[in-house]
């Protein structure tokens, strides 16, 4: 349903069809919305990578904000850690088949950007 804003009989404005839970807009910015999520997902396009590499990558975040969105985004389905040594400890990151779908839109946000000289 499409809510929207109507006016009754004495002039006031009412709601109708209001959102009860987040809408699939909200939905989706919870997944991929957090603080370093998106560039996160953007810098396993390609292919796995090893956590101090996309550290690296990110530029401003700190391992401690890497780890927790890394963490975030897998309990949500959308990145796989694999260990590939276990001394060290060395994991690479790399996306699902969920986490690959949500590259086209991340596309379309990053040329959007860059388009209308977005800074911050």
């Amino acid at each position: 349903m499409k809510s929207s804003v109507k006016i009754d009989s004495k002039g006031r404005k009412i709601v109708v069809d209001a959102c009860n839970e987040p809408c699939a807009i909200e939905k989706g910015m919870r997944l991929i919305g957090g603080k370093w999520k998106g560039s996160i997902i953007y810098h396993l396009k390609d292919e796995p990578v090893r956590f101090n590499d996309l550290v690296r990558l990110l530029g401003g975040a700190t391992k401690k904000m890497v780890d927790q969105r890394l963490k975030e985004l897998e309990q949500e389905g959308m990145v796989i850690r694999r260990v590939i040594s276990d001394r060290p400890l060395a994991v690479t990151y790399e996306l699902t088949e969920f986490g690959r779908s949500a590259l086209g839109i991340l596309e379309l946000l990053r040329v959007w950007s860059e388009s209308h000289g977005i800074e911050l």
